[in-house]
């Protein structure tokens, strides 16, 4: 039954997780770049670590978009090299409870309650037998951690146990958001960085939309954590519409990237234009897509795709559950199913997935935070 399924302990969902990647809450924002560029996962746990191990604790979680939103501000734009050199902690944001220690008895139940008020990860101890004296402190006692996708596919394993509102409607349900965060995809990318910041946090993505609210696509943290720090001079100097043609599958068109490298000359933001330029001559566009015709084709279409970094390629290439993917806006309508959406965002690796009208016109979002109320308000009915 749900009670059972919800009374099961973190330690169930903890089976195989891999133990967190994490830096010192001292370190440069340069070497998290490069923790993220290595690594299989995209973010990297940021610890305030103490003398007495029992004290040190994950105090965040920075990703690649993190960093570029950080290089959009125009100081940083001027000398990129002087930001890096920056502590990571400047990358945190200052909410309260999105990283949330717990211990691996805690319940199914307690951790839904506990995502339901905000938090975003719950690091949980791994269960070991022997430590390595010769690491880390924070090493010595490895920690994975949950997210709203983790629980929400456990759930879904037994979800015809929430019989029969997984076979309702997700507008009967009522839990499409019309809060969603948009861009009208002629208007300059810059417009939204504060958008994406947001989106980041909220575990979302902004839509880019015509004039009639119509959905073209959609520029979404995942996407961009899976691009190059630069992404930063694109996001700065392009249109929303050209940005998506930027992080498409296979790398920005070359003629883009010329564009991206005169407004940044032209603006005298000399640093990040030595920082692109090297970037670029490094393997960062493949000329086999800057085509006239697959440039427009991808401006328009509604499909948003990230190209490859390097050092990211066998991440994308080994773990198939998040390759790089030429990612359609997630979308579905206001008579799907709960199960249907749930299966759709699982399948995608996103936590939301945009809701449309037969037109393609947004009418807004459904996110895990809303199918974990449902779950949860569902479970208080059974008790």
């Amino acid at each position: 039954m749900a009670v059972s399924l919800l009374s099961h302990e973190l330690s169930d969902l903890c089976l195989g997780k891999p133990a967190l990647r994490s830096l010192s809450i001292t370190s440069t924002i340069a070497e998290a770049l490069e923790v993220l560029k290595t690594s299989d996962d995209n973010f990297v746990s940021i610890w305030n670590c103490d003398d007495d191990e029992c004290c040190s604790r994950c105090v965040g979680k920075v990703c690649i978009v993190d960093v570029i939103c950080y290089l959009c501000k125009d100081e940083n734009l001027v000398s990129p090299s002087i930001a890096l050199k920056q502590p990571v902690s400047v990358l945190l944001p200052k909410i309260p409870g999105l990283i949330i220690h717990v211990e691996p008895s805690c319940s199914l139940l307690e951790a839904i309650d506990l995502i339901l008020e905000g938090a975003q990860n719950l690091v949980v101890p791994i269960k070991t037998k022997v430590f390595n004296n010769k690491r880390s402190k924070q090493q010595q006692k490895p920690f994975c951690w949950l997210t709203q996708e983790d629980i929400i596919r456990f759930l879904l394993s037994s979800i015809g146990l929430f019989s029969p509102i997984s076979s309702f409607s997700i507008d009967t349900l009522n839990i499409i958001s019309p809060n969603t965060l948009t861009i009208e995809y002629h208007s300059p990318a810059s417009a939204a960085i504060g958008a994406i910041s947001r989106a980041l946090v909220e575990q979302t993505s902004v839509a880019v939309v015509d004039s009639e609210r119509t959905l073209i696509g959609e520029i979404s943290p995942f996407t961009l954590a899976c691009c190059d720090e630069t992404v930063a001079a694109a996001l700065k100097t392009l249109s929303s519409m050209d940005l998506m043609a930027y992080i498409d599958c296979g790398g920005p068109p070359e003629e883009l990237v010329k564009v991206v490298s005169a407004k940044l000359k032209e603006k005298n933001m000399n640093g990040m234009l030595q920082h692109f330029t090297v970037s670029m001559s490094c393997g960062g566009f493949s000329s086999s897509s800057s085509s006239d015709e697959e440039y427009s084709s991808s401006s328009m279409a509604v499909q948003v795709s990230p190209f490859p970094r390097p050092g990211r390629i066998s991440r994308s290439m080994s773990y198939s559950a998040r390759m790089v993917r030429r990612s359609e806006a997630i979308v579905c309508h206001p008579k799907s199913s709960l199960v249907a959406v749930m299966i759709q965002a699982i399948a995608h690796r996103v936590n939301y997935v945009w809701v449309i009208e037969e037109d393609c016109s947004l009418v807004g979002i459904v996110t895990f935070s809303d199918m974990l109320k449902v779950v949860r308000e569902s479970f208080e009915t059974m008790a």
